[in-house]
């Protein structure tokens, strides 16, 4: 869904998603090590391959897909875990609680558990499946929690998402359009919602994924204050039904998915809302996102963003594009610009400094506006700040991030675990 609870669902997914692959990394690596006998730790990947004939490892190497970074991290993982495990055990569980700050909903903890597998032991080419939940909870009130199963399968030819969440949010809403955005003037908001999702991916070609996902959920509206009033509201304490289908393409070529040093990912979404679906409204939306990186030496990259949301039909203001939803620029809550169209794009140079420690500085702009024909140089949306950087794990370099943003004329503090694209 694309109000913002429903854009928030997919912000907690992705942070889901990231934090249970970050795990597989950071966690299961160590906690193989305690449970396995001196013998097992022994290296056996060397003795494996020394004793196999020499004409048939090119063959091997040849036949396997190229992977993601991602891929290739949890890959190792799990080689490492059938090697170094006698029993073949199936999977591992993983918990543990992230500190996260968002300008939009406050500053509070992120408590995440899953269970980790792969479902045919005897596929090393694809990442380990997951099934777990994530929930959430801030200091304004805001409360969220997910439960789902994301599935590799077919040697990384297919992957699968689906889940449950349901939404309690208290955020601030400002109005829509660049004009209302820099009044200020701010009418608080509570939204509790449910939502069902799922997607179907399969691999196409160029390393490109492609397939449907749905989104069906519900979701209703309710003033935080008793007695306060704001225009271009849609009905309050009124449910509203939202149902979409659509497609996702993807694209990771990153050899690292926790800190990109070079290569590009690319995604593009489209969602069609309709009342013939049994929902309330009907619009469409499309998204597009770019990341490139390159590296200055082990320890400089640059890293590149941008970022096209569009919207199209009769989308009330909580199905349009959300300035700052996902990262696109820091410096704005999220909420406080919301249009038709949105147009982002930032820079930003990431440095190595000592132990774990690293810092980051990034500038960007952007702008939202109801056609692409009425943006405007005078309407643009400046961003600037820098943050620093704690490595959690020194092989995968997993950060924890901490960011200060300053935009137009307000500045904002972030917290959450990998960078910000």
């Amino acid at each position: 869904m694309r109000d913002l609870f429903f854009v928030f669902v997919r912000r907690l997914l992705r942070k889901f998603s990231f934090c249970l692959a970050a795990f597989i990394v950071c966690v299961v690596p160590w906690a193989s090590s305690q449970t396995q006998s001196p013998e097992a730790q022994q290296p056996q990947t060397q003795q494996s391959q020394d004793q196999k004939p020499p004409d048939q490892q090119p063959q091997d190497r040849q036949s396997q897909p190229q992977l993601s970074g991602k891929q290739q991290a949890v890959q190792l993982n799990l080689g490492k875990k059938k090697e170094g495990d006698e029993e073949g055990r199936r999977g591992a569980f993983v918990a543990a609680p992230i500190p996260t700050s968002s300008a939009a909903i406050g500053s509070g903890v992120t408590l995440m558990a899953g269970y980790i597998f792969p479902i045919n032991k005897e596929d090393k080419i694809s990442p380990p499946s997951v099934l777990g939940g994530v929930g959430l909870i801030t200091n304004n009130g805001t409360s969220a929690w997910a439960a789902g199963t994301e599935l590799y399968f077919k040697e990384n030819r297919y992957k699968v998402l689906t889940g449950y969440a349901h939404g309690d949010l208290d955020y601030d809403f400002y109005g829509t359009g660049t004009a209302a955005g820099n009044a200020g003037r701010s009418f608080g908001l509570n939204q509790v919602g449910d939502v069902y999702f799922g997607s179907a991916l399969r691999r196409v070609f160029w390393q490109f994924f492609l397939g449907p996902r749905f989104w069906f959920g519900n979701s209703s509206l309710a003033p935080q204050h008793l007695h306060e009033n704001f225009p271009n509201l849609p009905p309050l304490h009124v449910n509203f039904v939202m149902r979409a289908i659509g497609l996702k393409l993807e694209r990771d070529t990153t050899p690292n998915r926790f800190y990109p040093t070079k290569g590009s990912m690319i995604e593009f979404s489209a969602d069609f809302f309709s009342q013939g679906l049994g929902g309330t409204f009907s619009f469409q939306t499309y998204r597009f996102s770019y990341d490139k990186f390159h590296s200055f030496g082990p320890k400089q990259v640059l890293a590149y963003n941008a970022y096209i949301c569009d919207t199209g039909g009769g989308a009330p203001f909580f199905g349009q594009c959300i300035f700052g939803m996902s990262n696109e620029l820091r410096g704005y809550p999220a909420g406080r610009y919301i249009d038709q169209k949105m147009l982002a794009t930032q820079l930003e140079y990431r440095r190595l400094l000592f132990w774990r420690l690293g810092a980051v500085a990034f500038g960007g702009v952007g702008e939202v506006g109801p056609t692409w024909g009425q943006f405007s140089a005078t309407n643009l949306l400046p961003s600037g700040g820098g943050g620093v950087r704690f490595n959690l794990s020194t092989k995968y370099h997993v950060n924890l991030r901490a960011d200060i943003a300053q935009g137009r004329d307000q500045h904002t503090f972030s917290m959450g675990l990998g960078e910000a694209f």
